[in-house]
């Protein structure tokens, strides 16, 4: 379907939307059809073998108060062999997070690394949501190519005619988007995609849904048990979003936490000075980090990789710090030696945007802009963001621009579900790291005193997305969970949390001292 156009359902009877959604056709994945999710989940291990994945399309009404218009979600689903009248424990919806990413290769990923024994007796459902990826239309506002090439202009402006710059950048593809999207962007909120998977769930014929979320998907996952708490059977809410802060507050929460992960980088830079020689000290480090990040303003590494690039490369490392030796060794390449290829090599891998990476961002902004209120007056962004730079440096400014499209967005901020709970709702597992900068751990804190049915396990360290990213114990607690609903922690839930507690994965070593390692072995 050509972007822009609206799959539109003339002269429909009532309640033939309903039964249209109803008419799921699975089949083969078409190979032009496979999606990546863009929200950090590892590539799905051989087990999920694509023969094992079928496909289809399900149409949901554009507006949920006028279902006669209708647009198309795009699902996959790797099915239990447990029969449905043995032992069959239902459906479980993952989302990976965003807003903006698909959530069909996270499928897989989450079939794959389930025992064989609890695989067997569960339908994993992947769906990409309203707007992206292979859902139709999927929103694109702008030329990749061109709004993302690269140098961009520092995202830190240095004065007034910097930021009248970023400002126009900003007012830009607020109004791509509105000229492309008028008709769809009033209809981009959670609480519609939290109705789109309700009707997954009808059109599967479950009366009720397991559902697993990450990130963004924490908070999609707990706006559909305030509004469908009679059909969750179990809910698994990982790297939790504070449902008081959505999200201009939330962004600004985030500033502080990412300043902070960007630091722990530095210090773990820095105890590894006889690798990097950067610095002994994370004080030392963290001088060297900005002098190279001034440096770029006036000489782009290989004509590319400017102070925009940068950060957007080293924010990657606030989400997983696997990938800390190789951030390492390119801020290293660079200081010492003068050598720009290992940090082009890093913005090719984690930070080169595409088409699917310009999709990803039209619906977050299209989700967040919507979702709720943000400030119109350009002014007290200026004034909250240069007041917090002063203390989180790394990514206040960045992060500002990458929301601001928003304060001038074409649709206005709507009111957010109230997130509650119910009587209705089963006990519901949270799952968080304690330095996770992405989504900061009062989220989880906020979301526990919400659900009162709800436990808290958490883990040390800051990657984002803990269960199946590595650390066993989590994943113990949440199969235990996944099979018969047993929850982490003692059975009488504390006043405070958290509930249960997992050791970190352990920290990153230099690839150098690896190999040294590999050596002695020898």
């Amino acid at each position: 379907m050509a972007a822009g156009m609206l799959a539109v359902t003339v002269g429909m009877p009532p309640g033939a939307a309903a039964q249209r959604r109803d008419a799921l056709v699975w089949g083969p994945c078409d190979e032009a059809r496979k999606t990546v999710s863009s929200d950090g989940a590892p590539t799905a291990p051989a087990r999920a073998k694509e023969s094992q994945v079928e496909c289809a399309d399900l149409r949901v009404p554009l507006d949920y108060a006028n279902p006669y218009q209708t647009i198309s979600l795009a699902l996959n689903r790797i099915k239990g062999k447990a029969s449905r009248d043995h032992n069959h424990l239902g459906v479980l919806l993952v989302n990976p997070g965003g807003p903006g990413a698909s959530g069909r290769n996270l499928a897989k990923y989450v079939a794959a690394q389930l025992p064989e024994s609890l695989a067997d007796r569960f339908d994993v459902i992947g769906f990409d949501p309203r707007g992206v990826g292979d859902s139709e239309p999927a929103l694109r506002c702008v030329d990749p190519a061109k709004y993302y090439a690269p140098p961009r202009p520092d995202e830190v402006p240095g004065n007034e005619r910097e930021e009248a710059v970023l400002l126009g950048r900003a007012k830009e593809y607020a109004a791509a988007c509105g000229n492309r999207w008028s008709w769809m962007l009033p209809h981009m909120t959670t609480e519609n995609s939290a109705r789109d998977m309700d009707a997954i769930r009808e059109a599967l014929g479950e009366s009720e849904i397991s559902f697993l979320g990450y990130s963004y998907g924490s908070y999609l996952g707990a706006v559909y048990a305030t509004l469908f708490p009679d059909r969750v059977r179990r809910l698994v809410l990982d790297s939790v979003v504070d449902p008081r802060r959505v999200w201009y507050a939330a962004n600004l929460d985030q500033d502080v936490a990412f300043d902070r992960r960007h630091q722990d980088f530095l210090k773990w830079t820095a105890r590894h000075n006889d690798v990097y020689k950067l610095g002994a000290t994370g004080k030392s480090v963290s001088f060297a980090w900005y002098a190279m990040r001034e440096r770029l303003r006036t000489r782009p590494a290989g004509g590319v990789v400017g102070p925009s690039e940068l950060d957007d490369i080293y924010t990657v490392g606030g989400y997983s710090d696997v990938v800390w030796p190789q951030l390492a060794k390119a801020f290293s390449a660079y200081v010492k030696k003068g050598d720009t290829e290992p940090l082009l090599a890093a913005y090719r891998r984690h930070a080169q945007n595409d088409a699917k990476a310009e999709n990803g961002y039209a619906v977050y902004l299209g989700i967040q802009c919507r979702d709720a209120a943000w400030p119109r007056d350009w002014a007290r962004w200026r004034a909250d963001m240069s007041k917090l730079h002063t203390r989180a440096p790394f990514l206040t400014w960045p992060n500002a621009w990458y929301n601001a499209p928003c304060a001038f967005w074409p649709e206005p901020g709507g009111t957010p579900v109230k997130v509650q709970d119910s009587p209705e709702l089963p006990p519901v597992m949270l799952v968080q790291a304690e330095r996770d900068p992405a989504t900061p751990y009062s989220g989880a804190v906020q979301m526990r005193a919400l659900f009162g049915s709800s436990r808290l396990l958490t883990v040390p360290g800051g990657n984002h997305g803990v269960v199946f990213g590595g650390n066993r114990c989590a994943d113990r607690y949440l199969i235990a969970y996944l099979r018969d609903g047993s929850l982490p922690g003692p059975a009488e839930r504390a006043p405070v949390g958290p509930d249960a507690r997992c050791a970190g994965t352990p920290e990153p070593v230099p690839a150098a001292r690896i190999g040294a390692r590999a050596g002695l072995g020898r």
